[in-house]
């Protein structure tokens, strides 16, 4: 992988997994999300990855409107990297999960690597009164759906978004889907810096344990030279150690109310600042400097601030 000094936060603000019912602090409406996302920055998160809500019922939603308010507050507050999912949530079409994207054209959209169960019933079990009708059943239909990313999607999505202007961050949750990300480098159809994003601990992909990121490390230079930058995130109760472990192998860390609602294991979290600063402290504990979004967009071969898209797919 590319080595720096420089670490790069990444802060996953709300994503589509978690439910208002699971924490009062998981923002939902477009100006909390807004909020939560610009104190994020201020913490020392570089790059901010969006997903949108529904205001009403707090419900994962494709609906560009929806994220108005943080992408105009990111980008007339911060110099953050904006990074918009086109994942969305399982239940959604790709039409529905490239939407956003294609409106707000992002300097990066993460893009998963392969098709999958994704399964958090687990996270059913810790709820015990429901503020929304449409909770429960999202939670727990998660076993009974595939988080479909065929390859005639992923070619689409580059695609659409590529001609944009749009980089990726290639979001692989098992070995599998680096070898995809290397067919499509084959085929000329994505270049290189490859910003890889390896996910550990969700139900259906590859477990938190930190063998599996030995292995990943060893298969992404193989496959990838020093043509990529590694970033790291573990579901839950693990999040904070795979910052750790990410940062002493040299890559880089992503945190966020998405991929856990705790600052530490049984404590609640506040909010997303409170998971960014903890991460910072922890990257300068190490030694590493925490990267400003300036560096980001260095390392990742994205244009300056301001100057626009620095190459089209």
């Amino acid at each position: 992988m590319r080595h720096t000094d420089k670490t790069i936060i990444s802060c996953a603000v709300t994503g589509s997994i978690h439910t208002p019912s699971m924490s009062p602090a998981l923002p939902v409406t477009p100006g909390d999300i807004a909020e939560q996302a610009v104190a994020a920055v201020q913490a020392g998160a570089a790059v901010v990855h969006l997903h949108g809500r529904d205001p009403q019922t707090g419900r994962p939603s494709p609906e560009p409107e929806h994220l108005r308010v943080p992408v105009e507050a990111l980008r007339e507050r911060t110099d953050a990297v904006l990074n918009i999912s086109t994942g969305g949530s399982a239940d959604m079409t790709v039409d529905q999960r490239l939407a956003p994207a294609r409106r707000w054209a992002p300097e990066l959209a993460s893009l998963n690597m392969g098709s999958m169960n994704f399964v958090f019933t687990a996270a059913a079990r810790r709820v015990e009164h429901w503020l929304h009708a449409w909770e429960e059943p999202y939670v727990l239909g998660s076993a009974d759906r595939i988080f479909a990313n065929t390859f005639a999607q992923i070619e689409r999505t580059v695609a659409e978004l590529g001609a944009l202007g749009t980089r990726f961050e290639f979001e692989c949750y098992d070995i599998g889907h680096l070898y995809t990300l290397a067919h499509f480098a084959e085929r000329g159809l994505v270049r290189p810096p490859f910003w890889i994003q390896t996910i550990y601990g969700i139900l259906g992909g590859i477990g938190a344990d930190q063998e599996n990121l030995d292995h990943m490390v060893r298969i992404a230079d193989r496959l990838f030279g020093a043509d990529y930058v590694l970033s790291t995130f573990a579901a839950g109760r693990h999040q904070m150690d795979f910052v750790t472990a990410s940062a002493l192998r040299g890559g880089h860390v992503r945190v966020g109310l998405e991929d856990s609602l705790t600052i530490a294991r049984g404590t609640p979290a506040t909010d997303n600042a409170q998971q960014v600063t903890k991460a910072a402290t922890i990257l300068r504990e190490l030694g590493r400097t925490v990267a400003t979004p300036a560096e980001a967009r260095a390392l990742l071969g994205l244009a300056p601030a301001g100057v626009g898209a620095s190459f089209h797919y």
